[in-house]
């Protein structure tokens, strides 16, 4: 299913957003995070409609993406 893409941009927005705020980073960096992240391009295409999901949610998948480039 492929989303409005305004709407898209003001979810992707709410959820840098959010993501920022829970990881103590900068918006600029949280962005970027979100940008080169895997999640981002899965939500860009609609898979499994993620772009469904709650704000929380994709927050939450952000971070333990985060977590994982971290120990890595």
């Amino acid at each position: 299913m492929n989303a409005n893409p305004i709407l898209l941009q003001k979810k992707y927005a709410r959820v840098v957003a959010l993501f920022a705020r829970q990881m103590g980073l900068s918006l600029s960096d949280a962005l970027t995070f979100f940008y080169n992240s895997e999640l981002y391009p899965l939500l860009r295409e609609g898979v499994s409609d993620l772009h469904c999901m709650s704000d929380a949610y994709l927050a939450e998948e952000l971070e333990l993406e985060f977590q994982k480039g971290a120990a890595s």
